[in-house]
């Protein structure tokens, strides 16, 4: 990536200067019983961290929000705050909600400063507990577990720690050396780390069965499906996670500078997607999405970012084909006119039907699958798990799987209308599996977890 790229996928939101942080942080409330400790996924205690910030406390305002959130830090960029703790701030309708992901950002960006290492590990308990998958479920996992005293291995297939956190979400929105600082903050105290190491191919499903105690599967979801038309074989298809991926690890080869783009599917990764293309140089770049802007699943703060950015949206619009030249080479994308049935699918939005005799082209040069992920079939069977299409069966309250030593949280258990596929659900999934854990072996009451 050359340096004018990199400068486009440098951050693109600043921080609060330390005027601003303390402006905001003397609007705050304070409010016993808050609402926006309630609208926390994690339960971080929202009134602490900003007087401690008020008071210049930052590293005990970093320690309050990481206590609650081990990937906090991660979610003080990604959260949809908006919807979630800003959302029910008590000043929404008086004047304007306190930037709680600002400050958030704030205190954590201060911590990664100083290098303090927030937390320590508890006193060992003779046990082992392995976790597969080093996203924010895993990470989340892994850092109660540490502070239980258990003895965690972390197993992530990637060259880096982060899952999701450090390849799947872009650059100008998660700098990279975010989750590597999460990641880091468990190091310090004494979590080994395994990167490169693919379960079920490196290290068998049945070694950690016989090694641990425990098993937190946490592994997330693979690459995008298969779209099942005609033409996704033609040069200049891509899937959005590798595209991501690929501008993470500056590996992209370029290929899209004056490109005519088109983003099949309308989630958070075909929004970044999308803005990817922006920035690589793309001329134009269209999202095509079969249902209208109602039932898309990007976050609204997503939706806006795409349009300031230039992304056009085609609404009620199915691909049918992918259209190449002689060469091999994309250069149209077949799509077909859509309408909303008055029929529901399982996650309750209403099921789109072709229009007969709608079909029409569109140019392009670059089409890119974002439709979802695939599920990661073989590790779950490695360790014998129900499931359903690929979601591992949980009991709902302690995370446990069909497998009396095996838990899991985060992406593997979302689906089938089961939970939110947020990084703050995950990591707050991730910290209940390891009270869970813990709860097993009799050392944590249901009364304080």
């Amino acid at each position: 990536m050359n340096d004018m790229l990199r400068r486009n996928f440098a951050e693109v939101h600043p921080g609060l200067t330390p005027k601003e942080a303390m402006e905001e942080s003397n609007r705050c409330l304070y409010c016993y019983d808050a609402p926006c400790i309630k609208s926390c996924p994690t339960g971080i205690d929202i009134p602490s961290f900003i007087k401690k910030i008020s008071t210049g406390n930052l590293k005990g305002s970093a320690r309050v929000i990481m206590d609650a959130n081990p990937v906090g830090a991660t979610c003080s960029r990604v959260c949809p705050t908006e919807q979630l703790c800003e959302g029910a701030c008590v000043l929404n309708g008086a004047s304007q909600p306190i930037r709680i992901g600002l400050l958030q950002r704030y205190a954590t960006d201060a911590a990664m400063k100083t290098g303090d290492t927030l937390f320590a590990a508890g006193p060992r308990n003779g046990r082992k507990a392995a976790v597969v998958g080093s996203g924010p479920a895993g990470l989340s996992a892994a850092r109660e577990l540490a502070r239980f005293g258990y003895a965690v291995t972390v197993y992530e297939a990637k060259e880096k720690p982060g899952g999701l956190d450090t390849y799947g979400i872009v650059s100008f929105r998660l700098p990279q050396d975010i989750p590597m600082w999460e990641a880091d903050q468990l190091s310090k105290m004494g979590v080994a780390i395994r990167t490169g190491v693919r379960v079920g191919t490196d290290v068998h499903a049945e070694k950690l069965l016989a090694d641990y105690d425990a098993v937190v599967l946490a592994a997330g979801m693979g690459r995008v499906p298969a779209l099942g038309i005609e033409g996704e074989q033609l040069d200049g298809v891509y899937d959005a996670i590798e595209l991501i991926e690929s501008t993470k690890a500056d590996a992209f080869g370029g290929g899209l500078q004056g490109a005519r783009v088109i983003v099949i599917g309308a989630g958070n990764t075909a929004i970044d997607a999308a803005t990817c293309s922006v920035r690589l140089g793309a001329d134009n770049v269209k999202i095509v999405y079969r249902r209208t802007r109602g039932e898309m699943t990007a976050y609204d703060f997503e939706y806006r970012f795409a349009k300031e950015e230039g992304v056009e949206f085609r609404w009620l619009t199915a691909p049918k084909r992918i259209v190449g030249n002689e060469s091999g080479k994309v250069t149209h994308l077949e799509c077909v006119r859509m309408t909303l049935s008055e029929e529901t699918g399982k996650d309750g939005r209403p099921i789109p039907v072709p229009v007969a005799g709608s079909e029409f082209l569109m140019e392009a040069d670059a089409v890119i699958k974002a439709i979802g992920q695939k599920r990661l079939l073989p590790l779950i069977e490695a360790f014998g798990l129900e499931h359903e299409r690929g979601v591992v069966t949980i009991d709902p309250v302690t995370y446990r799987t069909s497998h009396p030593k095996v838990y899991a949280a985060g992406d593997v258990v979302f689906g089938q209308g089961n939970g939110e596929a947020t990084v703050v659900s995950a990591a707050q999934q991730g910290k209940l599996a390891a009270y869970s854990v813990h709860r097993h072996f009799g050392g944590i009451s249901a009364e304080t977890a």
